[in-house]
């Protein structure tokens, strides 16, 4: 996990900045008006390269890299995106979305708990988003459960008991609301686990957030990538799981 929050300390003060830039953009470089084929096509590409660049190298990769992955001018990076606190916040909300999208599938589409979170983390490990979430997101503050009753340990982003779950203060936050409705949708994928016994009683949130930003290494050889995700995954799953008495 390569996340840095030095990119994050100036990210909400460029886009209040850039709220009205020059031209109409908007501070994540989106147009109100339409973009002609080759700008699309060079944001598409910019974008791709800016996943790939950051999860392999962390948010701390310079925008050069991101260029030159793209095959565009660094120019051209700048004007779709005038800083680069502005990229990497487009980045890592849009896996912070990614994710919760996932998880409210797999409560959708999964009636068994366990096949539910399960699910999940094997979708959202195979997706690499864990090597993209934002700091905030990570970074969840939990007070210490052992020997609080049960239920106190149940969805704390909405019971809110001392093992309450929220966004560390210092933390700079770029979309509180996407950060937090992940945080819910996962609240509720550990609870049902949890609830029909399949879970660890101590396991929380913040732990399966975990599992997923670490499950998701980044090796130079695709199929490597994938086999040691996938293996590493089964083993964390084995970890996650409650076992009878």
């Amino acid at each position: 996990m390569h996340v840095q929050d030095s990119h994050w300390s100036s990210a909400l003060a460029a886009g209040a900045a850039m709220s009205t830039p020059t031209g109409g953009g908007r501070p994540d470089g989106a147009r109100s008006t339409p973009l002609r084929v080759d700008a699309q096509r060079n944001l598409e590409h910019v974008l791709r390269a800016a996943r790939e660049v950051f999860g392999e190298l962390g948010y701390g990769a310079p925008m050069e890299d991101v260029a030159r992955r793209a095959r565009v001018g660094v120019g051209t990076v700048y004007r779709r995106f005038p800083s680069k606190d502005v990229l990497v916040r487009r980045i890592a909300e849009e896996e912070t979305s990614r994710l919760t999208e996932q998880a409210r599938a797999a409560l959708g589409q999964e009636d068994e708990p366990w096949s539910a979170l399960s699910r999940f983390l094997r979708t959202s490990v195979a997706s690499g988003a864990g090597r993209l979430l934002p700091p905030q997101v990570l970074r969840v503050g939990v007070a210490e459960e052992r020997g609080l009753p049960e239920h106190a340990r149940l969805p704390q982003q909405r019971t809110q008991p001392a093992g309450e779950l929220r966004l560390v203060p210092e933390a700079p936050v770029a979309d509180d609301a996407g950060a937090a409705e992940l945080l819910e949708v996962v609240g509720q994928l550990v609870e049902r686990a949890r609830d029909a016994g399949e879970l660890r009683t101590d396991v929380s949130v913040s732990d399966v957030l975990l599992v997923i930003a670490t499950a998701a290494p980044s090796l130079p050889d695709a199929a490597q990538q994938a086999a040691a995700a996938s293996r590493l995954l089964d083993i964390l799953l084995e970890g996650l799981r409650s076992r009878p008495a």
